[in-house]
């Protein structure tokens, strides 16, 4: 994997990133070919152009990311990523429409938009049908040794059997720590020179799977390893590379102490969230405040009660405030009490089931954001009563308030939407991801992906 902006990208997918890029420019350029041919021009040469063909590419790549493109369906399937590559073609087009119209003189001409559409899906298909049987190849995954034979090692055999892994298990040895899980394992004694062996393999990465460090360490195979270029990690940080989580089964105080992250160089970051933050926040409003004003009508008229939903959540450091949504449930929801949201909850309403799905019941939100109290991006806030039952039964729970709670975030694109303990140990996981490795570059991923969510109602309830 590459590691950019501390977030992990699989080579294969920034390997087909590269390529895509290069068939868009490409694309771009038979269009205004085509285009200038048809009315009788000099096509000229393609140097004199390079502004707003690299704009081409980087809005219809933008869009690619956004719908899911580069998602492990839409790697493994020819006919998933089909749909996902023509909706996120005429989403770049909308939006290079309106650039164009924004910047005229500036552009390509929004005539040759049709064609370098054609160009561009004919081309991006082609390449998947090219290169798609070398995507998973084990060419392309990385060669990894496994120290242990118990549970830890077994979980990363069912890891390494996933079709998007991006990397293959070679072999595992068993250090004599108890109970063999991989049958297939060799013992330790039966390798004389661990280093040769790691080099005959052609490995690439050595991973510690024990399931009890003490008395079981080779350290000095281990230093030997490390000198001749080989990756040695730990359990924790190989599933945190490898999932975009923190494996709360595994990680210890001492692991979040002293691995990369929570940096403390964020003044700048952060001061470029806020500033984002308030501008985004300001534009949405303005632009969907007639949305807001017809469907608080809508819900006034659908069920008694107020249009608006205040309830309070736990924001930054724990402190709370109040936040606001268009009211999709009854107003004896919770008349017996604070309670989980279920599938197909009985307690919302006929225009609250429309509005969550369209993420509307959200917009309201934005208030918050321009206040201060939330972000765009973060962990969801979660209620003062979830929250003290949550710290309770969940360790490192109150680590995700270190960072101000998000409309959406690294948790709600890579997890269904869920109301239970377990569902929210599965966040924390993610959340705890988000937390450690928080950059710009981190927020715009999951502003890109939550388009993906949104338009095809993932996680909504």
């Amino acid at each position: 994997m590459i590691r950019l902006f501390k977030h992990y990208i699989p080579n294969t997918v920034l390997l087909l990133g590269l390529f895509d890029f290069a068939v868009l420019l490409l694309a771009g350029e038979l269009g205004w070919a085509m285009r200038a041919r048809q009315i009788g021009i000099t096509v000229g040469p393609m140097a004199g152009r390079w502004v707003p063909l690299t704009v081409f590419a980087a809005m219809i790549q933008l869009a690619m990311i956004s719908v899911g493109v580069y998602g492990a369906d839409a790697l493994r399937s020819m006919r998933y990523a089909t749909a996902r590559l023509l909706v996120a073609i005429s989403l770049g087009i909308i939006a290079l429409s309106a650039l164009y119209f924004m910047l005229p003189g500036h552009t390509l001409w929004r005539s040759n938009l049709v064609y370098a559409m054609g160009f561009a899906m004919v081309l991006l298909l082609a390449l998947r049908l090219i290169v798609g049987e070398f995507i998973g190849a084990a060419a392309f995954r990385r060669r990894v040794l496994v120290l242990g034979a118990g549970h830890r090692a077994d979980r990363l055999r069912k890891l390494s059997e996933k079709p998007d892994a991006g990397f293959v298990i070679v072999s595992y040895l068993a250090m004599h720590e108890g109970v063999q899980v991989v049958e297939e394992a060799i013992n330790r004694s039966a390798i004389h020179n661990l280093t040769r062996f790691v080099e005959n393999l052609g490995v690439s990465e050595v991973v510690l799977a024990l399931e009890e460090r003490r008395n079981a360490l080779p350290l000095k195979d281990l230093l030997r390893i490390k000198t001749t270029g080989v990756h040695v990690n730990d359990f924790s940080t190989f599933l945190e590379r490898e999932t975009g989580r923190i494996d709360l089964d595994t990680v210890n105080p001492s692991w979040l102490i002293f691995s990369d992250g929570f940096s403390s160089g964020r003044m700048l970051s952060s001061a470029f969230k806020r500033i984002f933050d308030v501008l985004a926040s300001l534009l949405l409003l303005l632009l969907t405040f007639p949305i807001i004003g017809l469907f608080a009508v809508l819900v006034k008229l659908d069920s008694k009660g107020p249009a608006f939903f205040r309830q309070t959540r736990v924001g930054l450091y724990g402190q709370d405030f109040q936040l606001i949504k268009l009211r999709s449930m009854r107003t004896d929801a919770e008349a017996a009490g604070a309670q989980w949201a279920v599938k197909d909850d009985p307690r919302v309403t006929r225009i609250g089931r429309l509005i969550r799905a369209c993420r509307i019941d959200e917009l309201p939100q934005t208030w918050a954001v321009l206040k201060g109290h939330m972000s765009f991006v973060g962990p969801r806030p979660e209620r003062p009563e979830f929250v003290i039952d949550l710290e309770d039964k969940l360790p490192y729970f109150a680590e995700r308030h270190m960072v101000k709670p998000g409309i959406t975030g690294w948790a709600q694109i890579n997890y269904p939407y869920g109301a239970s303990i377990e569902d929210s140990r599965h966040k924390l996981e993610y959340d705890l991801y988000y937390a450690k490795n928080y950059t710009p570059f981190l927020d715009l991923l999951i502003l890109l992906q939550t388009i993906r969510v949104v338009l095809w109602n993932e996680g909504a309830r």
